[in-house]
């Protein structure tokens, strides 16, 4: 359930753009505005829907990609530059790296013998 703000954001926001001075970029940055903002309210269902299974987005990219594939499996290269191009969120060394022993460390997948 979605609660109600007692201002608009991005209204206030316009408004407060306008009064400073910004008038050439107030609508422009009203778009990207709401743009972010929906993408907010968006990620935050997201996170609601996985939050009893313990997952991470990351971790449900992860796993995703994993069930795509024909055998389960696949290069941890791969999986990198797959989630890298497919994620919400710009890679980063943290988030290229942890996704998979995490869920591996939680039993949502394993690594093949060598």
């Amino acid at each position: 359930m979605t609660r109600r703000l007692p201002v608009d954001p991005i209204a206030e926001a316009k408004r407060q753009w306008l009064a400073h001075g910004w008038d050439d970029a107030a609508d422009g940055m009203t778009v990207v505005t709401s743009v972010i903002r929906a993408h907010q309210l968006l990620m935050a269902s997201i996170d609601r829907a996985l939050r009893p299974f313990d997952l991470s987005f990351s971790r449900f990219e992860m796993l995703r990609l994993l069930a795509f594939t024909r055998e389960g499996r696949m290069p941890m290269a791969s999986a990198i530059a797959a989630s890298s191009r497919a994620s919400r969120i710009p890679p980063t060394d943290a988030r290229r790296c942890s996704p998979s022993p995490r869920t591996v460390g939680e039993g949502w997948t394993r690594r093949p013998a060598p």
